[in-house]
């Protein structure tokens, strides 16, 4: 069985995270290019590159044989609201394997991981947000622990 291995990202992973990231776009533009712009339009403002100096940002990558095949980004703060309590929160702002790696427990890897993480820092829930047409991320997060709390609808007007 092949090992992976899940460490925290550094500057020297930056260019294979950009290519991690320029392919979740890439896929979320083909699934619905009606609301997500091509990889190519957003590559320049949605580097990870601001995730790994941030103090508030964590990043990890998954290896198998020194070959980086996924990686997850997160952060962390207080949420305040007018109309809530209070809450220290973390988020799960990308999780990405590699298509030919996916199904490997490598997104259950990265998931422990950043969720450890955030105990350490004492955060009490983590969010993510998925897009209704991704069953296989929303079916991973469900398997995952996560459940539904609010629901957000949209109509188009024609």
């Amino acid at each position: 069985m092949t090992e992976i291995i899940v460490r925290p990202a550094c500057s020297e992973d930056l260019e294979h995270l950009n290519e991690l990231m320029f392919c979740l776009h890439n896929e979320h533009h083909v699934q619905c290019p009606d609301y997500f712009k091509s990889a190519e339009d957003i590559e320049a403002d949605k580097s990870i590159a601001q995730y790994l100096d941030h103090p508030e940002c964590l990043v990890f990558v998954a290896t198998i044989d020194s070959d980086i095949v996924g990686f997850v980004s997160g952060h962390f703060c207080e949420l305040v609201s007018p109309v809530s309590q209070p809450l220290m929160m973390g988020s799960i702002d990308e999780l990405y394997v590699k298509p030919a790696r996916r199904h490997q427990s490598i997104a259950g890897d990265l998931m422990d991981r950043v969720e450890s993480v955030f105990k350490q820092y004492g955060i009490k829930e983590i969010f993510v947000e998925v897009w209704d047409f991704n069953v296989g991320a929303r079916t991973f997060y469900q398997n995952s622990g996560f459940t539904q709390h609010i629901h957000w609808l949209r109509k188009s007007i024609k």
